[in-house]
């Protein structure tokens, strides 16, 4: 395994993608070329939470993923920031995609609570110019292939999460608000997306996710979506691994990666026989 700590460097900030990428081996198939997925944990813009990391990305890795972790900057009002980084973890990914064995046709950006709303924020801005005036980048090398979105945060307007949105615009940039109302930027061009959610979070309302995949399915984007009837926000992989007094261990939602790698496949073939 390559495992390491690669400097992305932005506008004179540094955040940290750590690589778990798994060697091949000649007695199985050296030119085995795998999916990737990105992570981005959670934490309400304020931190990245390590219960949404490497736990992750272990898991990735036990399903055939390459995995990063992408520990992005989260400096009060930083907007548009760790987008920025996101983009450009992309873009260094794509470009060592050969060297890593990497399936460039299957580079997933992957996102927990605030960190699904920087991951659904690339599947809506990759192709606009707030990223492509800033990094001067081919734009098909920061396009996710697809989505993986786990509670995310979504809207500004209706059921938000107040706390996340301070902290990605501060006080100076609040008419950036609707922009990032993610809901409300969706086109064509947004990757498939596999989204889950519980039915009863309180912190991040289940009502993010369905507006999101309302708005995909108007556009016939390939969607799964997965509303689990119980469940606390912030669970990760609901596992006793990633659990704690506040954060319980559910069995029934630990499915989610299951279902994920089934239809990230099933995605996949459907494109090559498309």
């Amino acid at each position: 395994m390559i495992h390491e700590k690669i400097d992305i460097k932005v506008n004179n900030k540094k955040a940290a993608l750590v690589t778990y990428i798994l060697d091949n081996f000649v007695e199985m198939d050296l030119n085995r070329k795998r999916p990737a997925v990105i992570i981005c944990p959670g934490g309400g813009y304020s931190f990245t939470s390590n219960r949404e990391g490497e736990p992750v990305a272990i898991a990735m890795n036990q399903k055939g993923f390459h995995a990063f972790i992408l520990h992005y900057t989260t400096e009060y009002g930083n907007f548009p920031q760790a987008l920025l980084e996101l983009a450009k973890s992309m873009e260094l990914i794509r470009e060592n995609a050969d060297k890593w064995h990497i399936d460039k046709e299957q580079v997933i950006v992957c996102g927990f609570s605030a960190g699904g709303h920087l991951a659904a924020s690339l599947g809506v801005f990759w192709n606009k110019d707030i990223l492509y005036n800033k990094l001067h980048c081919q734009k098909e090398k920061i396009r996710p292939n697809a989505l993986l979105l786990a509670y995310p945060v979504i809207s500004s307007a209706q059921n938000k999460h107040q706390a996340s949105f301070q902290n990605l615009l501060g006080e100076d940039k609040s008419n950036l608000l609707e922009m990032l109302s993610l809901e409300k930027q969706v086109t064509k061009d947004v990757p498939p997306a596999f989204i889950w959610h519980t039915y009863t979070d309180k912190t991040v309302p289940v009502e993010n996710s369905l507006l999101f995949a309302t708005e995909l399915c108007k556009y016939k984007i390939p969607l799964e979506l997965h509303i689990y009837g119980e469940g606390n926000h912030g669970l990760s992989l609901g596992t006793e691994e990633v659990s704690t007094e506040k954060f319980e261990c559910r069995p029934e939602i630990q499915n989610w990666i299951d279902m994920f790698s089934v239809w990230i496949k099933k995605l996949k073939d459907i494109k090559t026989n498309s």
